[in-house]
């Protein structure tokens, strides 16, 4: 009995402990903000001010790793939170898939983004979808296909979305990620918790997600099997 009472406790504290590191996690994405701000404020300063060159560039890169840390964190607390879906009925899996090749959402100080090059199928996709949270996934894993490649690399991104009965398919292809040092670790080895959070908001639509080194595909159910004219 005595190893069992252990277990319990030991399971008590961890979810203690997860509950204060998301509020620790939340007002510190508080303070980055409110950091954001002040910076903001001092790069138009220095633009009024004609400041030089290098003070502009080392404040630009300043607010572009607030962005960043701002925008880990609030993935990180979303991921732990539970999903409400507000589903649509007949919401277009391509439409989304198209919106996320669109808005890559990268993150501040980023390169510009490579062109995509987009293989979709002329079959109607429709489904019971949140339009919102699904078109964020798809942007999510855009952007880290889109970043993981360096500029020297010849490599072109592709997305391929088709049909199979009624299933949809989308592949993500080009990219050069690295998921062995990521923080988060998981059955579909997305590892970033940008994409880890993609995959969250897919499985919570009744799809699955696999993630490699240069491929990420995702699966989700459809409901429409006409075919557009």
């Amino acid at each position: 009995m005595k190893p069992a009472t252990a277990t319990i406790v030991d399971s008590s504290a961890a979810e203690q402990l997860g509950r204060a590191t998301l509020q620790i996690v939340h007002d510190l994405k508080n303070q980055i903000n409110g950091l954001k701000l002040y910076a903001t404020f001092l790069r138009k300063r220095f633009e009024r001010d004609e400041r030089s060159a290098e003070e502009r560039e080392t404040l630009a890169k300043l607010i572009a790793g607030l962005d960043i840390a701002a925008k880990e964190m609030t993935s990180l607390v979303r991921y732990a939170r539970p999903l409400e879906l507000r589903r649509r009925p007949d919401a277009d899996l391509r439409k989304l898939i198209l919106r996320a090749a669109e808005n890559p959402n990268r993150d501040s100080g980023a390169l510009e983004p490579r062109p995509i090059t987009l293989h979709i199928e002329d079959t109607a996709m429709l489904g019971e979808f949140d339009e919102t949270l699904l078109a964020e996934a798809f942007t999510a894993i855009t952007s880290e296909v889109r970043n993981s490649l360096a500029p020297k690399d010849a490599e072109a991104v592709s997305v391929h979305l088709h049909r199979k009965g009624d299933e949809a398919s989308c592949e993500w292809r080009g990219g050069k990620l690295n998921l062995r040092h990521q923080p988060i670790s998981n059955e579909n080895g997305c590892g970033t918790i940008h994409t880890a959070l993609a995959a969250k908001i897919i499985e919570a639509h009744g799809g699955r997600v696999r993630c490699d080194e240069n491929l990420i595909q995702a699966w989700l159910p459809l409901t429409d099997q006409k075919t557009i004219s």
